[in-house]
């Protein structure tokens, strides 16, 4: 048994060697064993994490339609430039067919498909709320191990409370275009509130000096910020004219390093990477602690039983968790 073991502990380091060294046939089945909760994946990420913390994570938040994958790939071209490694995960819809990502990887970046130094991979949510996939924080640590200098994550674009993703970045870029849908409205978003970076894309739309003047007066009622960064308002035009375009994905680039320079200079990237290990180590408990139990509830066909307890009204939820709680955690 021990001989067996200790196989199994050889292959996993062997993974996560490759991984390391930039393989990326070992990170992309990496991040699919994770998907589909593989049981070996985790002990591979166990050999994986003590490598990780080294990666700048940038995470782009909006509605469908905002225009987030053609800017992801615009910075990567920016970054590119400077010879920076780039890694992009792009959470998508599930398929209703196969539990993947419905979209795939984004057409709008297949330009960096063949650039060895660009690794791009969707993620399904797979039923995750908040905008990311359950794997996200796991698929944002392969990449960092693989020596990416710079880490892209997108969510999937469904509205308002997508903020799950600041718990896994250290700059959040929430991206509005001016005419979608009532202004006064978006800005009652919860996505606001986690901002670091506000992009007004298509600014070439009319709207876009109310949406700016709007989003201004909002951050103008805000006595402190966190870390004192006022989130700027970065405009950015059409990419049909290519020109102007660039010019504004650079300013966005440089309001991008200024606020990771704001958190290095204030002392203030720890407690981003704090929350994230916080947030991290909840899940791993989760993990490891809560889904053996329903899975055990669900197949002893414990959970039906206190289902019809329940709409019986012979008992209520508190109790029914309660009589869980003590039965398995003593």
């Amino acid at each position: 048994m021990q001989r067996v073991l200790s196989c199994f502990m050889s292959r996993d380091m062997k993974k996560a060697d490759k991984i390391r060294k930039g393989d990326i046939r070992s990170a992309t089945r990496l991040i699919r064993d994770i998907e589909d909760n593989v049981p070996g994946a985790k002990s591979t990420m166990k050999h994986l994490f003590p490598f990780t913390g080294k990666a700048r994570v940038l995470g782009l938040t909006g509605a469908p339609g905002a225009g987030k994958s053609t800017l992801i790939d615009a910075l990567i071209s920016r970054y590119r430039a400077g010879e920076k490694t780039i890694g992009a995960l792009l959470v998508d819809p599930t398929s209703p067919f196969t539990g993947g990502a419905i979209l795939g990887d984004r057409i709008r970046l297949q330009r960096h498909a063949e650039d060895p130094d660009v690794f791009i991979r969707s993620l399904a949510t797979r039923g995750a709320l908040g905008g990311l996939s359950k794997a996200a924080g796991d698929a944002i640590h392969v990449l960092d191990a693989m020596g990416k200098d710079i880490v892209f994550v997108e969510t999937v674009g469904t509205g308002q409370q997508e903020v799950e993703v600041m718990n896994h970045v250290h700059t959040v870029l929430v991206v509005l275009v001016p005419g979608m849908g009532d202004d006064v409205q978006a800005l009652k978003a919860g996505i606001l509130e986690i901002a670091d970076i506000f992009v007004i894309n298509k600014a070439d739309r009319d709207g876009t000096g109310k949406l700016y003047t709007e989003i201004s007066n909002m951050l103008d009622m805000v006595q402190a910020f966190p870390g004192g960064w006022r989130p700027p308002i970065v405009n950015v035009g059409s990419v049909f004219q290519p020109a102007l375009f660039r010019e504004h994905v650079e300013q966005l680039s440089q309001a991008i390093d200024g606020h990771y320079e704001h958190l290095v200079k204030n002392d203030l990237l720890g407690d981003r990477i704090r929350r994230q290990t916080l947030v991290e180590l909840n899940e791993a408990l989760r993990s490891c602690i809560l889904a053996p139990i329903l899975e055990k509830l669900v197949k002893e066909g414990e959970i039906e039983r206190m289902v019809d307890k329940l709409l019986k009204k012979e008992s209520d939820p508190y109790t029914c968790a309660e009589e869980i709680a003590n039965k398995y955690l003593r």
